[in-house]
């Protein structure tokens, strides 16, 4: 009887120490697509996506709420070519631009959520939170690649319109929505979309209006218009006759710049030793 009480006791032991907690804390990393909507993207349109990918740390204070520190690229794209607008059609301009956030958000989640629990395995969630990105739009030329900020193409380079200069870096008001499965261990699958609005209406390096190509003085002279010429107004590549005078619209000012990603992913919790909480989950 001793000896059965005594192999009961082992195998209980033996059993308590196969159990797996999992802390609270994850990292992980998700891959997808990027969309930016602005002055070269009215109608909201798909045809210039690009890709994205993030890392990220999350905390999870319940099985309801977590907060999450994510670094984020997003590659972005802009062409007048792909509006059915005609007037776009015509004004013909382009960009691409790398965007590098930093962003604190926060997930809630509708179902109870927890790693290591079949009832609750999985659950659509809202993540929301306050980010700060560095983008700089940029343009091909003639087989070139030239940075548009420097070139000032709406006059930013004139005191008069000073108003009109624009920093790299902004911040972005992250929003979204998303799904989350775990798979097994501290292994979770999740699926998000979330569309940033931002403070500026520069990452496409439009925004107000056209100031005229005489602003655009080659230092160089030359039979050819200057880069900085060429590049604020493109209609003339399409064989149209030149848009670009002084005052006429070239942007919309009055509404912000934003950009989008979607991403699928995997997030990972490392095994702990300590005893878990109620809320932490057990194998």
């Amino acid at each position: 009887m001793k000896r059965l009480l005594l192999l009961l006791f082992l195998i209980i032991n033996l059993s308590a120490g196969a159990q797996i907690y999992y802390r609270r804390s994850e990292f992980g990393f998700g891959v997808g697509g990027s969309n930016y909507f602005g002055d070269l993207n009215q109608d909201l349109i798909f045809q210039t996506s690009l890709y994205s990918g993030s890392l990220f740390y999350k905390y999870n204070f319940t099985p309801y709420i977590a907060m999450k520190l994510a670094g984020n690229y997003a590659k972005v794209h802009g062409d007048d070519q792909y509006s059915p607008n005609v007037y776009q059609k015509t004004r013909n301009l382009n960009f691409y631009s790398d965007i590098v956030e930093a962003s604190f958000m926060f997930d809630f989640h509708f179902f109870k959520y927890r790693v290591q629990d079949y009832n609750h395995r999985f659950t659509p969630y809202v993540t929301l939170g306050l980010g700060m990105f560095w983008h700089n739009p940029y343009a091909h030329f003639d087989g070139k690649r030239y940075d548009l900020r420097p070139l000032g193409t709406e006059g930013q380079l004139y005191n008069e319109y000073a108003d009109r200069r624009y920093k790299r870096y902004a911040f972005s008001l992250p929003i979204g929505i998303g799904f989350k499965y775990w798979l097994r261990g501290g292994t979770t699958l999740f699926m998000e979309v979330i569309n940033r609005s931002t403070t500026t209406d520069y990452i496409d390096d439009v925004s107000t209006t056209y100031v005229g190509i005489d602003k655009f003085v080659d230092n160089n002279p030359s039979p050819y218009p200057s880069v900085s010429a060429s590049l604020q107004d493109r209609s003339v590549e399409g064989g149209y006759d030149r848009i670009g005078v002084a005052g006429k619209q070239r942007g919309i000012s009055t509404t912000k710049d934003q950009f989008m990603t979607a991403q699928i992913g995997l997030s990972f919790r490392l095994p702990t030793y300590k005893c878990p909480s109620s809320y932490e989950s057990i194998e």
